[in-house]
């Protein structure tokens, strides 16, 4: 065959392959809607180089029970979460529990994309990628088991919403949620996950679901500071869709202040969630006890250097009651030394002022007092972060100030989260002494 000939052979093939290129990528989604996937690197391994960074949690929620009327899963449903970073980094993986669940359930599909507007369901184009779990699609939890993806290559800035979604086509059992999100969340049926519009996504009641946590390969972050709590820390109270809980606005912080170290921040509160007891039979959304979760949801976390510990205030307030305040200081206690036996450094809040509940009597005042006196008194925590100083009303200590009050008396308002972020002191989050020997 001649010269000529060659060439021509050799255009006809690349032109054909060029048209075929392009008819996969605008394969969509039966609505003749455009979808750019990013095809996956292999699974990266557990061991990363130091010179490309380490895995670090930039978000987290911890399930908080079973979804009700969620008995058959979203069988034939596409789940679209829509998660807020603390920091950015160069790869992605996301953790899906199957904690409360009571059969096993099969994802197909999993992406993970930026959102094109703050909270929306739509994806920015370009950023819509496939994950892979053992460089397959396709992967299944088991009851009462979680699951990490294989690193999927994403450049993800900090303070960006990222879309989560999931594909399952069969029933699946009871949803593992996050029941107090603050945050709209989507559902569309059929297998949605790579639709970059938000079209077909309608928005559902505010919960993550099956989501627990979202991890970047960072060089940047020194750890995370990991966040235990009750509805405060949840920020149940905050403006939904905005991001306003006390944590959101440690992350900024953080992010803004330049002396600061580079924390990711993640939020481990559960709304009625008490330190001592698990939650009773009728409100087993409330979560296991703070002395249980320090083991499952805190101590885990990739990263983890510090916990925050916000607990206390539901031991008094709900039934039955922990009536000694030494007994509640000695969980406080327990959960600190067994989070320092891990090499974390552990924060500790003061319990908040409720004088305006409903709940409130003398008698829970002064167990609420006595608690605060023993963590003001050193031997429990590290460092103390002050939340009763920071949102009490000087006139009437026992009471949210005014402006803090969401108006239960109880939970903070934005203003409220704000006033709770700028009372930690940035400087307690790292121990610079063993900082300092290390170097």
């Amino acid at each position: 065959m001649g010269e000529v000939s060659k060439r021509g052979v050799f255009g006809l093939l690349a032109a054909l392959l060029v048209i075929l290129l392009g008819v996969a990528l605008a394969i969509g989604t039966g609505r003749g809607e455009r979808v750019d996937i990013a095809a996956p690197t292999p699974s990266a391994p557990e061991v990363v180089p130091a010179a490309r960074g380490e895995w670090v949690g930039t978000w987290s929620a911890a399930p908080s029970g079973a979804e009700p009327g969620t008995a058959d899963g979203f069988a034939g449903q596409t789940i679209r979460n829509v998660v807020r970073t603390s920091v950015g980094g160069s790869g992605v993986r996301v953790e899906l529990s199957n904690r409360y669940g009571d059969q096993p359930v099969t994802f197909t599909n999993v992406t993970v994309a930026l959102s094109s507007a703050l909270g929306g369901a739509a994806a920015h184009e370009g950023t819509m990628h496939r994950v892979t779990f053992g460089d397959g699609r396709s992967v299944t939890v088991p009851p009462g088991g979680s699951v990490i993806s294989d690193a999927t290559p994403l450049e993800l800035p900090p303070a960006a919403d990222l879309l989560v979604s999931l594909y399952s086509p069969e029933p699946s059992g009871p949803v593992t949620y996050h029941r107090m999100a603050q945050q709209g969340n989507y559902l569309a049926v059929g297998e949605q996950t790579s639709r970059l519009s938000g079209t077909g996504f309608t928005r559902t009641s505010d919960v993550w679901r099956y989501l627990t946590g979202v991890q970047v390969l960072t060089a940047q972050a020194d750890g995370a500071v990991v966040v235990m709590g009750d509805s405060l820390t949840d920020g149940i109270t905050s403006t939904p869709d905005a991001n306003r809980r006390w944590t959101d606005r440690l992350a900024a912080r953080l992010r803004d202040d330049p002396d600061a170290p580079d924390l990711a921040v993640l939020n481990q509160g559960i709304s009625g969630n008490r330190l001592l007891r698990d939650g009773p039979p009728d409100r087993l959304f409330n979560g296991a006890s703070g002395l249980s979760r320090l083991h499952t949801d805190a101590l885990p976390q990739p990263g983890a250097r510090t916990l925050v510990v916000q607990l206390g205030i539901n031991d008094i307030l709900l039934e039955p009651r922990a009536t000694d305040p030494l007994a509640i200081a000695h969980g406080l206690r327990r959960l600190a030394d067994e989070a320092r036996a891990e090499g974390m450094r552990v924060l500790g809040c003061t319990l908040a002022p409720f004088g305006g509940h409903p709940a409130w009597t003398p008698e829970w005042e002064e167990i609420r007092l006595r608690v605060n006196d023993q963590i003001r008194a050193g031997g429990v925590f590290d460092a103390v972060v002050d939340f009763d100083a920071a949102l009490a009303d000087p006139t009437t200590p026992h009471r949210l100030l005014p402006a803090f009050d969401s108006g239960d008396g109880l939970h903070p308002n934005d203003r409220g989260f704000h006033a709770m972020a700028e009372a930690v002191d940035l400087a307690e989050l790292l121990d610079h002494t063993t900082d300092a020997q290390a170097l």
